[in-house]
């Protein structure tokens, strides 16, 4: 494996302890000075320290959408009851007392599990424990780190968990608005003495991106700032330094990519690269929020030349990251002389008998909600194709935003205001079935806890923002055979930040470069004037930037409700009864070369 570079990277600390609230134990390793020659005047021991992220939920192997254990091409199996099997294996290999156990962030959204314990049975309300707590309090957590995805169910909910929690939950760029003052506790340092050796101190920083400000605008304006993560990371390591660390872990819910979703008003959103280039003095970054596999990479620091260690754990509990490190005592202090970093698949091993009993009332409860039926639908309905044709189940959740939209624009001076929505493919998997649907079914379609928006565009503006949603496909000359496969996601475009449009129709000419691919406008069998006016139902995360649309960030709001776009798809069918696309389904987009339909 690679290691960190043995010289001209020795550093010295104060040996003063900081906030110790779980123990970290380091055991012993060969003495060899870095020269390679042994000597007992310079001892040298090893630690590891385990990371997750992006846990999204996820406890047991189970997808809740399918109602069976979870499975996809790469028979990825996912969960903490999982990753707290391999836990128990590093440290029985490596000694329980020689690990520290951290998390990235993004622990609390993203399964019906946490829908349910947010949603109908909200822990803050009902004072339960929150199933994520419970189950990372039994697996020994010394830190975890905010994700945006903790601010969607407000704040509230998130210091309920917060309270919850047997470790803190850092983050260290996030401030009270009214008082600029740290809102949440921005690192740990934890404090361990070995037996005849010098206590050995190991700091956890962590770090969240700053996108929240836009994407969970309801619930954090006006109480929380976010702030440049790389500022607060060159203002706090030193900070740990002088305390006594002696080594720094950065934990930064950030992946390493330097970009950002959202345009140039907040600081960079992918940030952890910058953060190993630009800061002194970090031995190591847990990366996380860009869902990537990182086994182990180095970054150089510019300022000194030393190598960053930087690791990522694949997303939803299928790797742990485990990072070891190797220090040796100079002049009365420790130094890290190396670091690596590998990652393990939970589909090795079987789910902690001990994790699964914690959660198995929770779960028990959430699979049997989720399968309760509300309803019928007339025919299927997949999701499979939505990509690449207008589709039934899409125009569903497009004609119960717009009227939604419509309804709250009544008795308004907008009340006559024509109406489209906006919806993107999140689940290609999908499916309203025929006959009975279920609560499972509705959230299979929409998987996010979005909520609903109306604002204001022109046609001008509608264009525009066709046109940058067309941007998902790869261009394909006249003739050129056509794979659905491989025609999407240009330029690593996430199906989510593809949008499709009811209201109007217009076609995508694939043939044509980005931004000149929508031809045939139009809107009530007219071509779209540029200057008409528009309702556009969309959800939070697209009106407060995300995926970087033009114009409906700054578009005038017209509707802003807080009930989430999924429970709107509930309440439609328990008031309706049934799902029936002849009431809805209109093809009013498709694509096309030169005029010719690509997909008949």
């Amino acid at each position: 494996m690679s290691q960190r570079s043995t010289t001209a990277h020795r550093r010295t600390f104060a040996a003063v302890a900081v906030g110790c609230a779980a123990a970290l134990a380091l055991a012993p390793a060969a003495t060899a000075a870095p020269g390679g020659s042994t000597t007992s005047k310079e001892p040298t021991v090893s630690i590891t320290v385990m990371g997750t992220s992006d846990l999204h939920g996820y406890i047991e192997n189970w997808d809740y959408f399918t109602n069976a254990e979870y499975d996809d091409a790469a028979h990825n199996d996912v969960g903490l009851a999982k990753i707290s099997t391999l836990v128990n294996q590093v440290r029985a290999d490596r000694g329980e007392e020689s690990t520290l156990l951290i998390d990235n962030g993004d622990t609390i959204q993203g399964t019906s599990l946490t829908d349910y314990y947010a949603n109908v049975e909200p822990v803050d309300e009902t004072g339960e424990t929150h199933p994520m707590a419970a189950a990372m309090n039994a697996l020994g957590y010394d830190a975890t780190t905010l994700g945006n995805h903790e601010f969607n169910y407000g704040i509230p909910l998130l210091r309920t968990y917060e309270e919850q929690l047997g470790f803190p939950l850092l983050g260290a760029n996030v401030k009270d608005a009214a008082t600029g003052e740290d809102a949440f506790t921005p690192y740990v340092i934890r404090t361990v003495k070995l037996k005849g050796e010098k206590p050995i101190r190991v700091g956890i920083l962590g770090l969240t991106t700053p996108g929240s400000a836009i994407w969970d605008k309801n619930n954090v304006e006006g109480d929380l700032e976010f702030l440049d993560m790389v500022e607060q990371a060159r203002k706090y390591v030193p900070e740990m330094k002088s305390a006594g660390a002696d080594v720094v872990v950065v934990s930064s819910h950030a992946g390493p990519s330097g970009t950002s979703s959202y345009g140039g008003g907040l600081p960079v959103e992918n940030a952890s690269t910058l953060i190993a280039e630009q800061v002194p003095g970090i031995d190591a970054i847990l990366a996380g929020h860009e869902h990537q596999e990182i086994p182990e990479r180095f970054v150089t620091n510019q300022q000194t030349g030393e190598q960053v260690l930087l690791t990522e754990p694949k997303n939803w509990g299928m790797r742990l990251s485990v990072m070891d490190f190797e220090l040796t005592r100079v002049r009365g202090q420790w130094d890290v002389t190396s670091a690596n970093s590998e990652l393990l698949n939970t589909n090795t091993v079987p789910a902690d008998p001990k994790i699964s009993a914690i959660a198995a009332e929770q779960h028990r409860t959430t699979v049997d909600y989720v399968n309760t039926a509300i309803g019928t639908a007339t025919q299927t309905m997949s999701a499979a194709e939505s990509r690449i044709r207008d589709t039934a189940v899409m125009d569903f959740v497009n004609s119960v935003q717009a009227g939604a939209v419509d309804r709250a624009l009544e008795g308004t001076p907008n009340a006559d205001l024509p109406v489209l929505s906006i919806v993107a493919p999140f689940n290609r998997a999908a499916v309203i079935p025929q006959g009975p649907v279920t609560i499972r079914d509705m959230a299979g379609l929409y998987v996010f806890p979005n909520t609903l928006f109306g604002v204001e565009l022109t046609g001008a503006q509608v264009k525009d923002y066709l046109e940058y949603s067309a941007k998902y496909f790869n261009q394909t000359a006249p003739g050129a055979p056509v794979d659905p496969a491989t025609l999407t996601n240009a330029a690593g475009t996430p199906d989510y930040n593809y949008d499709m449009m009811s209201g109007v129709s217009y076609d995508i000419d694939i043939s044509k470069p980005a931004g000149q691919r929508i031809v045939n406008l139009s809107y009530a069998g007219a071509p779209v004037d540029p200057t008409q006016r528009f309702a556009v139902a969309t959800n939070n995360y697209r009106q407060s930037g995300g995926g970087n649309f033009p114009h409906i960030a700054t578009a005038p709001v017209l509707v802003n409700q807080t009930t989430e776009i999924r429970q709107l798809l509930i309440d439609y069918l328990i008031a309706e009864g049934t799902i029936d696309p002849a009431t809805f389904f209109e093809e009013n987009w498709k694509l096309t070369r030169n005029g010719e339909r690509v997909f008949n």
